[in-house]
C-alpha cells in the first residue's frame, strides 16, 4: 500500500493490540503513570504497528508537543550558533525537538517571535534576551515556561535563568589589557544599543575607572560582516587605540580582517581581546584571547531548569545558576607597542 493510502494507526488501535486502555496507552506513550513494564510494552507494540504521534492532535487536547522554542540573539553570532547546536542534542535525547527563531539583535523581533513560538503551541521556551525586559515577557512567562541563557529579564517570572558572570568577565578582560600597559581601549559592544543597561557594558564603566582606563563603548553588528567596516573608521587612523575588546567572538573576527586590510599586525600594532572563546578562535593566527563560557554547561542546566518546570503542577520559584567566565589569554594581546 502507497504511504499516501495507509491510515495512520491510532491510540485506540494500540489499546486493543496491547489489551490496555487508551488512557493507559496515552501515559506509557508519554512516560507518565505507568510501569516500566507497560511503557516498553506499548512503545513495542507502537514500533510494530508505526504508530506516529500527532503532534497537533496532541496539542489541541491539552497535552504536549514535545517542541521548544528557542530564540537566539542572531543566528550570525558563531556562539549563538554552538549554543543552539548544545540545546537541540540536550533535547534530542529526552525526544524533544525543536523550533528555532532568530532574532537578528533587535528586541522587538524576538518579542514578537516568542509570541508566534506560544501560538505554535511548544511547550517551553529557552531565550537568548538580547533587549531589556517589558510587559510583554512578562505576559509570555504566565503562559508558558520560559527560561533564560546569557542574562535574566528583570521582573518576569521565568522558570529558570542561566546567568552569565558577565561583570566579571569583562573585568577580567580590562584588567589583563591594563596589566599588559594599555590605556585606551575601544569596547564594541552588540547590545550598547538596545540594552544599554546590560551588566557587561555597566562594568565597562565601572571597570575602566577602577583601572584608570580610557574605554569608549562603541555599537556594533552582531556580526564577522557588520563589524569589519566599523572596525576599519576606527583603526585606520593614527590615533587609534591600542586595544580592541569586542564583546563576541564574531566581532572580533571584523576586526583581524579589518586589520588585514589596513596592514596592521595583530598584537604589535592593536591587541584584540573577544567574549565567547568560540572554537574557530584558537585556529586564528594570532589566536584570540578570549572570555570562555561553557556552552555545554549552559544548554544542559536552561533544558533541565525547563524540563523540570514543564512538568510540574502549579507554580514554581524560579530555578537560577549562575556561569563563572575563564579568561584564556592568548597571542591577540600584549603590550603595546613603545
Amino acid at each position: 500500500m502507497s504511504s499516501r493510502g495507509r491510515q495512520r494507526t491510532t491510540i485506540r488501535q494500540l489499546a486493543e493490540h496491547t489489551g490496555l486502555s487508551p488512557a493507559a496507552v496515552s501515559y506509557a506513550l508519554r512516560g507518565m503513570h505507568v510501569s516500566a513494564e507497560t511503557e516498553e510494552r506499548v512503545r513495542s507494540a507502537a514500533a510494530e504497528l508505526g504508530y506516529e504521534v500527532d503532534p497537533i492532535a496532541r496539542a489541541l487536547a491539552g497535552g504536549e508537543t514535545a517542541v521548544i522554542g528557542l530564540l537566539v540573539g542572531s543566528l550570525a553570532d558563531f556562539w549563538n550558533q554552538e549554543l543552539v547546536r548544545a540545546v537541540q542534542r540536550e533535547l534530542y535525547a529526552v525526544d524533544r525537538s525543536t523550533l528555532v527563531a532568530d532574532a537578528d539583535g533587535e528586541p522587538a523581533r524576538e518579542l514578537e517571535l516568542a509570541g508566534r513560538l506560544v501560538d505554535h503551541r511548544v511547550d517551553g521556551l529557552v531565550v537568548v534576551p538580547v533587549g531589556p525586559a517589558s510587559g510583554g515577557w512578562a505576559a509570555i512567562a504566565e503562559q508558558i515556561p520560559l527560561v533564560t541563557i546569557g542574562d535574566a529579564l528583570p521582573g518576569v517570572a521565568a522558570a529558570g535563568e542561566v546567568v552569565f558572570d558577565n561583570e566579571r568577565g569583562v573585568e577580567d578582560t580590562l584588567s589583563h589589557l591594563g596589566a599588559l600597559g594599555h590605556r585606551r581601549i575601544v569596547v564594541l559592544s552588540w547590545a550598547v544599543e538596545t540594552s544599554a543597561d546590560r551588566a557587561a557594558e555597566r562594568a565597562v564603566a565601572s571597570s575602566a575607572r577602577a583601572l584608570g582606563l580610557d574605554c569608549d563603548v562603541v555599537g556594533c553588528a552582531y556580526s564577522l560582516n557588520g563589524s569589519r567596516p566599523l572596525a576599519l573608521e576606527l583603526l585606520r587612523n593614527a590615533d587609534r587605540p591600542s586595544a580592541v575588546f569586542c564583546l563576541s567572538d564574531s566581532i572580533a573576527y571584523g576586526v583581524y580582517v579589518a586589520c588585514a586590510e589596513l596592514g596592521l599586525a595583530i598584537p604589535g600594532d592593536v591587541a584584540v581581546a573577544g567574549f565567547g572563546d568560540h572554537p574557530i578562535s584558537r585556529l586564528l593566527a594570532p589566536p584570540l584571547t578570549s572570555t570562555f563560557w561553557d556552552v555545554e554547561q549552559a544548554a544542559g542546566l536552561a533544558t533541565g531548569f525547563l524540563l523540570e518546570a514543564i512538568g510540574a503542577e502549579g507554580p514554581q520559584s524560579t530555578l537560577r545558576e549562575v556561569i563563572a567566565p575563564e579568561l584564556v589569554a592568548r597571542a591577540s594581546t600584549r603590550a603595546p607597542a613603545a
